[in-house]
Parts: structure tokens; C-alpha cells; sequence
């Protein structure tokens, strides 16, 4: 999804400035979907405002420069359902963790390990923390989405649990140690 969409997805639940839209793309749960940074986010409200996709006050504050405070116009609302019925790009997944344990020969035993025991209690803490959420008001798309979040990482999990000790074995063997 392109910054203009993700923008626009944020305005359409109210007015918000540069700020405001970058916090929520940053929080849970649009922090999993895209990486946003402020260096895109202004070009792309700037494009929007220019093709009449969106509008701009600015709102005063005491002691600050003028806060510039967007919100979506209908034409921006009709190009949103336009850019929502585009088929989505293929996901991409990148992983730092997944890179080092790719090359888990190289690493000493002891790093290899401590860096499973990271994953594992990261994955632990994600899962708890996502079956402790609250989704009675929310939407079904929210649900579905959460539910299969929540399926991700509980597999993520039981993976790394059930395969570690092969992981590590096997690293052990090639590096020339014993376990």
C-alpha cells in the first residue's frame, strides 16, 4: 500500500496532522501492515492536498507554530475505495533474526542460543499480550486479522521451540563442539 492509501485510510476516521497519522501508522495494529516514516508521510499529504484529495487548516497553539491539521474530501474518500479494490502487492518479509540464524554455523553456540531465547520470549510476550486484547467492539476485519496474527505467532513459537535443539546441535557439530 502506498503512503496516499495509508494516509487516507487514517483521515478517513477524522482530521489528524502529519504527527498524529505518523503515531497511529507507528501503533499496533498498522505498525504490522507498512513502514512509514515522516519523510514520506508530508510528501504524500502534499500530493493529496494538491490533487484536492484532502484539505488543511491549521489549528493554533500557544508558543508553537500553527499545527496543519488534514482531513479527507470526497474526492480523497472515492480515490481510498478506488486504491482499497486494488489487488495487494505480494507481502515481504524481512528478518534480521532470521538472517543470523540462517548463517547459525558462524555463530558461537552460546550467541545462537541466547538469540533463540530472545525470539522464543518475544513471541511469548506477543502472544500473551495479543490474547489479552479486548476485540468486543471491533469490527470483523479487525477480528480476522487479529485471529490470524495471533495464529502467526503461536506457530513462530511452537517452530522455534520444537526445532531449537536440532538448530543448535547442528551448529554445534559444524563448529566442531559437543552439546
Amino acid at each position: 500500500m502506498d503512503t496516499r492509501t495509508l494516509c487516507l485510510t487514517i483521515l478517513q476516521k477524522g482530521a489528524a496532522s502529519g504527527y498524529e497519522i505518523k503515531k497511529t501508522l507507528e501503533e499496533m495494529p498498522y505498525r504490522i501492515f507498512q513502514e512509514t516514516g515522516f519523510g514520506s508521510i508530508y510528501p504524500a499529504l502534499n500530493r493529496l492536498l494538491a490533487a484536492g484529495h484532502v484539505s488543511v487548516r491549521a489549528h493554533e497553539q500557544k508558543k508553537r507554530p500553527d499545527k496543519k491539521v488534514y482531513a479527507i474530501t470526497d474526492a480523497g474518500r472515492a480515490v481510498l475505495q478506488e486504491n482499497l479494490l486494488q489487488s495487494p502487492a505480494q507481502d515481504r518479509f524481512r528478518s534480521d533474526f532470521l538472517f543470523l540464524v540462517f548463517h547459525a554455523e558462524l555463530l558461537p553456540l552460546d550467541r545462537l542460543s541466547a538469540l533463540l531465547d530472545e525470539r522464543i520470549a518475544e513471541l511469548e510476550a506477543r502472544v500473551e499480550s495479543m490474547k489479552a486484547c479486548d476485540l468486543s467492539a471491533e469490527t470483523a476485519g479487525r477480528h480476522f486479522v487479529h485471529g490470524y496474527g495471533l495464529l502467526y505467532y503461536e506457530n513462530a513459537l511452537k517452530y522455534l521451540m520444537d526445532n531449537r535443539s536440532w538448530l543448535e546441535a547442528e551448529a554445534a557439530v559444524r563448529q566442531g563442539k559437543e552439546i
